[in-house]
């Protein structure tokens, strides 16, 4: 909060610049998130997951090797566990894009987990 020395009343107008400006280099920092992708792996990167900085996930590659029609329920452990990896990769630069941002607001942000 801006304050008049003194003791005196804030800066209404540059609060309001400050909260803009913010705000701007929020949403910025939300656009790059979502053009960045980040991945995962498991099953030492027999199964590879992508996910955009924001968490959509684009793309999941599977090897042949992890393909047994007798285990499916591997498969599908593999699969999660890299979806997990990538999705924590993503979560960790949230952070790093966003949490100087959230600080900057007085606090953190709910839902994204700082």
């Amino acid at each position: 909060m801006t304050v008049i020395p003194g003791g005196g009343q804030p800066n209404m107008q540059q609060l309001l610049q400050q909260a803009q400006k913010m705000q701007q280099d929020l949403a910025r920092a939300q656009q790059e998130l979502a053009a960045t992708e980040v991945d995962g792996q498991a099953g030492g990167g027999l199964v590879k997951a992508t996910v955009t900085g924001s968490g959509e996930l684009r793309a999941l590659v599977i090897d042949p090797k992890a393909v047994d029609p007798e285990d499916t329920e591997t498969l599908a452990d593999l699969v999660v566990a890299a979806v997990k990896a990538a999705n924590d990769n993503a979560q960790q630069l949230q952070q790093a894009k966003l949490g100087p941002l959230a600080q900057g607001l007085g606090g953190g942000m709910p839902g994204l987990g700082f």
